[in-house]
């Protein structure tokens, strides 16, 4: 009579854990309902997080990487300064090459920034790999470039650089641009013309996409999809105001002096200049003897006329075809005509 209530109590507790209550099972069906939706709300930890990449930073590394490569070759011609002038003349293009080969193999090739990019904390990213292996959480993850992809960038810096340097010089020299209208040469000159511009057009339209985007600076960046992202994200942009400030006050004193060489240069000022600067106490009979151009006794004495001081005709026939309004250097007085001591008039626009 004990066991009863003992087997009953079991067997009751074993249909409910069975059997679940309903309010359960329905919380149950909402979540399995719900659950596609709320994971599409919320944030993925695998999403990209926005960032910028820098474009002046990537318009100062590929200028860092030409000064670079300029002063590689800086060093190089002087190995060779005691060699026979002008015999690397002939030979530019391949050291240029040669230089841009070397930088390539050890930056790029070894999996490396360049010089310039490694200055301005950059590196290059294979963006094809965000397509095939889905986005990066920082967008400056992800693999650099692939074997075939470093193989391509060698072909078109070094190669397609000095082919078309040399294939330029070679049809310069060969002046297929003046040969007959009807001849090959003349055609593959006129593809050649049309080929660089067709190449400045696509840069120029790469260089506003690359302000718009930040991305691809140049179409070889473009072709190979090889982006410049940052190698370190706590590295920021040094930037040396003082240096910034000389260089500004050094650039405007020099368009200063541009803009001022041509006019102290000028005859109208040296004319108004010239009673300032002229020492009354050296006008004296054997002054009058000398040449006022070159302060020597003239070996060829020629006149200016009308005021008929004395000259040297080499010193007086270059001034007066440098200049058409030449006035004489003693007495201000313009120069008409040029006449030998004791000879006839000759006037200056003539030889």
């Amino acid at each position: 009579m004990v066991r009863e209530p003992l087997a009953s109590s079991s067997s009751s507790g074993t249909i409910s854990a069975a059997s679940p209550p309903p309010a359960e099972d329905q919380w149950a069906k909402t979540y399995q309902r719900l659950h596609p939706f709320w994971k599409d709300s919320t944030p993925s930890h695998q999403s990209t997080i926005p960032i910028t990449i820098s474009r002046v930073n990537q318009v100062d590394a590929g200028r860092l990487d030409i000064e670079m490569s300029a002063m590689l070759k800086e060093q190089l011609l002087k190995v060779f300064s005691l060699m026979k002038p002008g015999m690397l003349f002939h030979y530019e293009p391949e050291l240029d090459a040669f230089l841009e080969f070397l930088i390539w193999r050890f930056s790029i090739w070894v999996d490396k920034p360049t010089p310039g990019n490694a200055l301005m904390n950059l590196r290059y990213r294979d963006e094809r790999a965000l397509e095939t292996r889905g986005k990066f959480r920082t967008g400056l993850e992800g693999p650099g470039l692939t074997f075939a992809q470093k193989l391509w960038y060698c072909f078109a810096t070094v190669g397609g650089q000095y082919i078309w340097a040399r294939l330029q010089s070679f049809s310069a020299f060969r002046r297929w641009g003046d040969s007959e209208q009807r001849s090959l040469a003349r055609r593959a000159w006129f593809l050649i013309q049309r080929l660089e511009g067709f190449y400045k057009a696509a840069s120029f339209s790469n260089l506003l996409i690359f302000l718009y985007t930040g991305r691809y600076r140049n179409l070889i960046e473009r072709a190979l999809q090889a982006r410049l992202v940052y190698g370190s994200p706590h590295m920021n942009r040094a930037v040396s105001f003082e240096y910034m400030n000389r260089q500004l006050v050094w650039n405007e004193f020099s368009e200063m002096l541009l803009l001022l060489l041509p006019l102290l240069n000028s005859s109208s000022v040296k004319n108004f200049l010239l009673p300032f600067g002229k020492d009354k106490s050296s006008t004296s009979a054997e002054d009058e003897t000398l040449c006022p151009i070159c302060q020597t006794n003239p070996t060829l004495p020629f006149l200016a006329l009308p005021c008929e001081h004395r000259y040297c005709y080499y010193c007086l026939r270059t001034r007066c075809s440098a200049t058409p309004s030449f006035r004489c250097s003693r007495c201000n007085e313009p120069v008409i005509a040029m006449q030998r001591h004791g000879g006839l008039t000759n006037s200056p626009s003539k030889s």
